[in-house]
């Protein structure tokens, strides 16, 4: 161990019992230290071992090209579970690492303590790279068994819907009944009881209907991937597997989506905090920590005066401060269980702290001119939030599944406010038929508000 790396260690563990001192409450975290082409890697395939795909390689090139172009620099990767686990860079200073330690246990916190966070890593589990790499492995086994092309096609189909779930569902759900439960009948009325018992009258014979089965679906599906695991005609048991596999991970990633303002927030108000009050830090470390934390939290770009993009951290922690200054830390605590995102954002974002940040909601016409489109308060919050509803996808449900078999999609418009992409949607039909293996169609609008039906055409 370098002595660099003994130092490192040697503040980890002190900011970790400074922490528990200061009210924090986490399961143990594993940090390790890892080479800058590998924490791009964890960055782009959102693990360190995941299924491999060609799309998380044209990620890989995208995420390159930012970097290099200054536009992004990854700090650290935590992934939450029982224990944690959080990657940091080789290449980051000692004073860079020592931010990141205490932010990390920040997240750790949220982690642990946000009921969202609670109920999926209850359902998905605590040991997610573990999970993930069993997954992986049973990939590779399904590679070698069945080629590349096969196996590509389902992941292609699988991928292309992992944010369609239904995160009010469990993760371990059950199949629809297959019969329509019987009608109960009428309460029994004692008077037409006796009256049919009198001589000379006889009651009705029970009624011995047949069994109706269930409709498919018997309501609205939303939740794509289980439906077509479940009721997919010719799927093989290695495609079902490989989409509840990615239906497993999007429900494991769904809290991290929901939450990142409030935990991105939560976790740079306690790595301030922490770095504040850990008087065994030699000044200029602190300086030089509190710098990078600066960078962190700054609104835009340096150099910029005004961004038209929203920083997560930014806004987290501007949002936390100002609570933790209204309302005290232990009703923090309580949002901090509580929320995710949507309570966090509409219930604690004021026109005070909006007027602060100098928040406003923006649009471009179509001559490519930009300008301010309001500065109302209920305005700023539902444009922070829009990109959150329904996992950031637009709410297509299962309506019918024909007699023959055909799949109906219907895009619910109306309820998401978004419209579609036409050519991806009509990408990504295809890769849905290429798994259903009967006709597929999609019920959407076009931009002028005109019904469209896309019938999925082949590969």
């Amino acid at each position: 161990m370098s002595q660099a790396s003994a130092i490192l260690a040697d503040y980890s563990a002190r900011l970790e019992a400074l922490a528990i001192e200061l009210g924090l409450d986490f399961h143990p975290v594993n940090f390790d230290l890892v080479p800058a082409n590998f924490m791009v890697e964890i960055a782009v395939y959102g693990l360190p071992v995941r299924m491999r795909h060609w799309s998380f390689g044209v990620r890989y090139i995208h995420q390159l090209v930012r970097q290099h172009m200054g536009h992004s620099k990854i700090f650290e990767v935590m992934f939450p579970g029982d224990p944690c686990h959080a990657f940091m860079l080789e290449q980051n200073s000692l004073a860079e690492n020592t931010l990141v330690t205490a932010h990390v246990l920040g997240h750790a916190d949220f982690a642990k303590n946000n009921q969202l966070f609670s109920r999926f890593m209850a359902m998905a589990g605590g040991q997610i790279l573990e999970q993930s790499a069993a997954r992986a492995r049973r990939l590779e086994r399904a590679l070698s068994a069945h080629g590349q092309g096969r196996v590509e096609a389902v992941l292609d189909a699988a991928l292309a819907l992992e944010t369609h779930i239904d995160v009010d569902q469990a993760l371990h759900r059950p199949r629809y009944p297959e019969f329509v439960a019987p009608r109960t009948g009428p309460p029994v009325n004692h008077f037409h009881d006796r009256f049919a018992r009198l001589p000379g009258e006889h009651a009705e014979p029970p009624r011995n209907d047949p069994p109706q089965r269930t409709a498919l679906p018997p309501q609205p599906e939303v939740d794509l991937l289980w439906f077509i695991a479940q009721y997919a005609p010719d799927l093989e048991d290695w495609e079902r597997d490989i989409f509840l596999a990615v239906r497993e991970e999007a429900y494991y990633f769904h809290p991290i989506h929901a939450c990142q303002i409030m935990n991105e927030g939560w976790a740079s108000y306690w790595h301030a905090r922490l770095l504040r009050e850990a008087t065994f830090l030699p000044h200029d470390l602190y300086v030089s920590a509190i710098k990078s934390h600066s960078d962190v939290v700054r609104p835009f770009a340096s150099g910029q005066q005004l961004a038209l993009s929203l920083n997560p951290y930014h806004l987290g922690f501007s949002l936390w401060e100002h609570i933790i200054d209204k309302h005290g830390l232990e009703q923090a605590r309580r949002i901090c269980r509580e929320e995710d995102d949507f309570g966090f954002v509409r219930n604690y974002l004021d026109r005070e702290l909006a007027d602060k940040l100098d928040l406003f909601v923006y649009e471009t016409r179509q001559d490519g001119d930009t300008r301010i489109a309001s500065r109302d308060i209920h305005q700023i919050r539902e444009a922070i939030l829009a990109p959150k509803f329904n996992y950031g996808a637009p709410c297509i449900v299962v309506s019918q599944v024909g007699a023959d078999g055909a799949l109906a999609l219907h895009h619910d418009y109306l309820r998401d406010g978004r419209g579609l992409e036409l050519p991806q949607a009509e990408k990504v039909m295809q890769y849905v038929a290429r798994v259903w293996r009967r006709p597929v169609t999609l019920h959407t609008v076009d931009f002028r508000g005109v019904i469209r039906v896309l019938p999925a055409r082949k590969l």
